[in-house]
């Protein structure tokens, strides 16, 4: 019998181009694919025909599985000889309950492996042109999630509004209002904010301005979940990669036309 094998693998922030190569040939060895909802389905197609696909994720709270039922599942696929890939987005390690599963199916002897996978931390920001640290305007920067298992704003919010660090919040748009208030008791109202909804994807939908409008912008572009969370002075300093992409395609036409 071969044996049992899990895989545990980032799926990137949501672009099907944001993989790595080593990710797609752990989709393409996969028997068994468990899939999370914020997995592009484009990177599925790389899955073998006769691989069993099998939905686990979740929608503001609606679940398809528990992770204990995932993790169960995990180890009945894998115990009947199959590699099971766990197919997650963005990056498994990064409040992914990646470490969790490969633990648990440890306890089973199990094979594991994992492979990282591009966060939407860093990536979905860089896709605006929002840089996470930039000279003379931020030295670091926090990534948090905005809601805990105990579904309270996390404690280090607080922490970090007191910084002058970059703060990225993820799964924190439940908790948009609390996080308002708590820069603005910071004396932190003119600070520059962005939310990005599906970051990376072709129905990315952006909204930027200040603590204290952001929410009126969330509402009036109806913003919501999932969405990352971008408060800092670099928010101001993004860089404008739809002008060089004119810009750079301007080039391009002209150099053709001189070639003709």
């Amino acid at each position: 019998m071969i044996n049992p094998r899990l895989t545990v693998v980032g799926a990137g922030p949501g672009d099907p181009e944001l993989i790595t190569l080593k990710a797609i040939k752990a989709i393409q060895s996969a028997d068994v694919i468990m899939y999370d909802a914020l997995v592009n389905k484009a990177l599925l197609e790389y899955a073998s025909k006769k691989a069993e696909l099998i939905f686990v994720g979740k929608r503001k709270g609606c679940y398809a599985y528990q992770q204990n039922q995932i993790n169960e599942l995990i180890v009945v696929r894998a115990l009947r000889g199959n590699h099971v890939v766990r197919l997650k987005g963005g990056d498994p390690f990064i409040f992914g309950r990646g470490a969790e599963e490969l633990e648990y199916a440890k306890e089973y002897a199990i094979e594991v492996a994992v492979v990282s996978g591009i966060s939407s931390s860093s990536a979905v920001p860089a896709y605006q042109g929002i840089p996470l640290t930039k000279r003379n305007a931020s030295e670091s920067f926090w990534v948090i999630t905005g809601t805990t298992k105990s579904h309270e704003i996390s404690s280090d919010i607080a922490l970090a509004a007191q910084s002058t660090a970059t703060v990225v919040v993820l799964m924190g748009m439940g908790k948009l209002s609390e996080i308002v208030s708590i820069f603005t008791s910071e004396g932190k109202a003119d600070t520059a904010i962005a939310v990005i909804q599906n970051g990376t994807r072709e129905d990315e939908k952006v909204g930027i301005g200040k603590i204290s409008t952001i929410e009126a912008i969330v509402a009036e572009k109806q913003l919501s979940s999932p969405a990352i969370i971008i408060i800092g002075e670099v928010v101001n300093q993004r860089v404008n990669l739809d002008t060089m992409y004119e810009k750079a395609n301007q080039a391009s036409r002209i150099k053709q036309r001189a070639i003709a």
